[in-house]
């Protein structure tokens, strides 16, 4: 799948949770749903483009829940 595509869907998850004022929950809520919906692939290609493009065009939020979760989310 795209990276563009994968950046753009996370995000977009990102943007639901941004007015949860509890940021732990937030964080959790994203790193939640991309395990629950999301192939493992495109897990595992989303914390790639993390790691080798730095997550360019990744929000803040989402970067950071990808980081906080990688564990979780690798699995």
């Amino acid at each position: 799948m795209d990276p563009h595509h994968l950046v753009h869907m996370a995000n977009q998850i990102g943007s639901f949770f941004q007015s949860e004022p509890d940021h732990a929950l937030a964080l959790e809520g994203i790193a939640s749903h991309l395990k629950r919906f999301w192939d493992p692939r495109m897990r595992k290609q989303i914390l790639a483009w993390l790691d080798e493009q730095g997550g360019d065009g990744l929000s803040d939020l989402v970067a950071e829940a990808l980081r906080a979760n990688r564990q979780k989310l690798a699995a």
